[in-house]
């Protein structure tokens, strides 16, 4: 039998009085994507975060796969204007890996012309696919994804979700994301988890996406287009949306 990557139980998250989480469980299995969704406020990032190590719950226990390494790609980045920094330099900045595997990164990511750059002079897509490389440096068994198409256009969105689902079959690990993005990421997941502090719903996005509690969150006539579909097209776009082939 498998062992799931990360099982959380009844997970508990206060600041002062504030509750932020309460009775939250989850599970994150091998090669499986499993996608945080919920309003602002919700303790998405706070479950990241408890996960991550980064957040001691108050109540309930995480477990985590022995042996497991994680990879993070955080929400946002703040570099400072006046550091000179490479986006080389900043990747060799995750530590110790094989100079075959960095390439190969690169090239799985098509940032192979970045190297040499400024982090601050590129764009908001090619700074969160140099944020993804990192992540994928460390050869995670599990890769945990914070708001990944944070300030990406709507044609990079998807991109990057296609290019995330095909680095779970290449790299074989397992995926907790989140994500506002109800009509690209739907898509793309084997399970969602529908927080507003508690777990509303979760399970496959057909189930999930007809729930009255996620229809209540985030509204019907938001959500009067949404459909689960699987979209596939026989080109791919550059980082500036342009096709390339």
């Amino acid at each position: 039998m498998t062992l799931p990557l990360v099982t959380a139980h009844r997970l508990q998250v206060q600041f002062g009085h504030k509750v932020v989480l309460s009775g939250v469980d989850l599970i994150v299995k091998p090669k499986e994507i499993v996608t945080l969704i919920g309003p602002n406020g919700a303790g998405k990032s706070t479950l990241v975060k408890v996960v991550l190590g980064l957040i001691r719950p108050n109540q309930g226990e995480v477990t985590l796969k022995p042996g497991l390494r994680i990879g993070y790609m955080p929400q946002r980045l703040a570099v400072d204007p006046l550091m000179p920094l490479s986006v080389n330099r900043f990747l060799q900045l995750a530590g110790s890996f094989v100079p075959g595997d960095f390439q190969r990164v690169l090239h799985q990511l098509r940032i192979e012309h970045l190297q040499t750059a400024s982090l601050q002079s590129i764009s908001g897509g090619e700074l969160q696919r140099v944020l993804l490389a990192r992540a994928l440096l460390r050869e995670p068994d599990l890769l945990v994804l914070d708001e990944p198409v944070q300030g990406v256009d709507v044609t990079g969105q998807e991109e990057l979700y296609q290019l995330i689902t095909s680095i779970r079959e290449s790299q074989g690990c397992g995926i907790l994301m989140v994500s506002h993005d109800l009509h690209l990421v739907m898509a793309g997941t084997d399970t969602v988890l529908c927080l507003n502090k508690h777990v509303c719903c979760s399970g496959h996005p057909n189930l999930v996406s007809q729930h009255p509690e996620f229809l209540s969150l985030f509204g019907q006539q938001k959500l009067a287009g949404l459909v689960v579909y699987a979209h596939q097209h026989n080109h791919q776009h550059d980082l500036g949306g342009e096709v390339c082939s």
